[in-house]
């Protein structure tokens, strides 16, 4: 499925602009729009809930959302806020496990989507493409990794 024409240009520029696929030349990002959903977001909206399946990760393009995470006691805990270019709920799509982690919009936004079924896609018909794509993705998350480690140590 293709997006309308000017929800595929408003794709095309919001990729541009996102910090996350810097590296990739215009033409890679123009290649990989087609693959990618757009969808606002409204403070308090749940984008999806710890244990659920991991159908879709998503690049915050405008706004805040909140990663939480329950405790023992079964409380939720804001475990962070992730803000434009971020990306969250690809370790669920890229290992198949269910959600660690709910994910709540802190205020109105924008998200590109990319669902599991559209990754694979991009990897069988353009792989040169969906192994671009998958690596500024595993950077962010090695890079969000480092800075957790970092915390836990510096305390």
């Amino acid at each position: 499925m293709v997006a309308s024409p000017v929800l595929f240009d408003e794709i095309c520029d919001m990729l541009l602009e996102c910090g996350l696929f810097n590296r990739l030349p215009p033409e890679d990002i123009q290649a990989a729009a087609r693959h990618f959903g757009a969808v606002r977001m409204d403070k308090g909206d749940v984008i999806f809930n710890e244990g659920d399946e991991g159908t879709f990760m998503a690049v915050v393009h405008e706004g805040r959302v909140s990663v939480i995470k329950k405790d023992l006691d079964d409380k939720p805990v804001v475990m962070g806020t992730e803000g434009t270019g971020h990306v969250i709920g690809e370790m669920a799509v890229l290992d198949g496990e269910r959600r660690s982690a709910s994910c709540v919009a802190a205020s109105d936004g924008v998200l590109l989507t990319l669902s599991r079924e559209a990754m694979d896609e991009m990897l069988e018909e353009q792989p040169r493409l969906g192994a671009k794509i998958l690596r500024a993705v595993a950077v962010s998350l090695s890079r969000r990794m480092r800075m957790a480690t970092g915390k836990l140590v510096d305390g």
